[in-house]
């Protein structure tokens, strides 16, 4: 549940040079002329150029695919998809800035510099599912949590229906059998009392050759692949989840919030559960986890009997 505020883009230099590097890795999919002027295009036509890029099949996830099993009305109606990126929330919030609509996928075999909690580097090689969500939600900045929950309960709901007893970790991990599968990244552009885009980063291994991750993250990581018999087809599991993603955002949408947190408590493995959070700033809570709040807020009782809320964090549940 990591929620960031952003400077306006069209000044960031460093997300320019970004997106510059994007095309120059790509510049075979665009003319030459354009490819010899790269560093001298703005910021539009830098973003038209990512989605001419992206509207290029990948063969590992092809958009042909997802689109063949999507039911949605507008998750997914346009979706971008790269060989490569540093992060695909960071594409995601190049083109958010430059008007590309709600629902809007950015998604990629892999990713150089994907990120988790707390700025940790995520590891995203091929045989994942690395994507990111454009949303455009009228809502107040302490609401957009809860798309946090929202994105968590559509994942482990479609892994439910593959007979795999997926579980949700506070805030925003997905796991089986203790070991995590799936997290979840939410950024917020937030400016005053607004919100102008939420960008939602979902990163699940699915084929991922857990061997090959580093050594310290290897007995907490499982793979789709390894908890199931069936046959993984990362395009229609890309499907599945736009789909059920887009009935749980609507529920946000209409403010229904108290159905979102009511699914979200019947596949957590948080509540109940002795943990240890990890605040931003290095602050550490211990205590039961008791509940969440409204706003999923997680609300912990300290081993003083004090009740704490706590907005995020990372967050280590302690076996028995």
């Amino acid at each position: 549940m990591i929620i960031k505020k952003y400077k306006n883009l069209l000044i960031s230099d460093f997300m320019k040079k970004s997106m510059q590097n994007l095309l120059l890795k790509n510049k075979e999919k665009i003319s030459k002329e354009v490819a010899e002027r790269i560093f001298q295009i703005d910021e539009v036509e830098i973003a038209e150029l990512i989605k001419e890029i992206g509207n290029h099949e990948i063969d590992y996830i092809p958009t042909r695919e997802i689109k063949e099993n999507l039911a949605t009305k507008y998750i997914g109606k346009n979706i971008y998809s790269f060989h490569e990126v540093e992060s695909t929330n960071n594409v995601a919030k190049f083109l958010a800035e430059f008007g590309s609509p709600e629902g809007t996928i950015v998604l990629s075999e892999t990713q150089t510099k994907g990120r988790g909690r707390r700025g940790n580097e995520w590891e995203s090689p091929s045989g994942g599912i690395w994507l990111s969500i454009i949303l455009k939600p009228n809502i107040e900045p302490p609401k957009a949590s809860i798309i946090t929950l929202a994105t968590g309960v559509a994942v482990a709901k479609i892994l439910r229906k593959m007979k795999i007893d997926a579980k949700i970790k506070w805030p925003n991990d997905i796991l089986i059998n203790n070991k995590k599968v799936c997290g979840i990244l939410t950024e917020a552009n937030a400016k005053s009392n607004t919100i102008d885009y939420v960008i939602v980063g979902v990163g699940i291994d699915t084929q991922v050759d857990i061997n090959s991750l580093d050594e310290n993250i290897q007995e907490k990581t499982t793979s789709i692949n390894k908890e199931t018999s069936e046959e993984i087809e990362d395009p229609q599991i890309v499907a599945k989840f736009l789909n059920e993603f887009e009935e749980i955002y609507n529920l946000f949408k209409d403010k229904n919030f108290d159905k979102i947190l009511y699914e979200w408590k019947q596949m957590n493995q948080t509540i109940g559960s002795y943990v240890e959070v990890k605040q931003p700033f290095g602050e550490v809570f211990k205590g039961t986890a008791i509940g969440i709040d409204k706003q999923g807020a997680l609300m912990l009782e300290l081993e003083n009997g004090e009740l704490k809320k706590i907005i995020s964090g990372e967050c280590i549940i302690h076996k028995d």
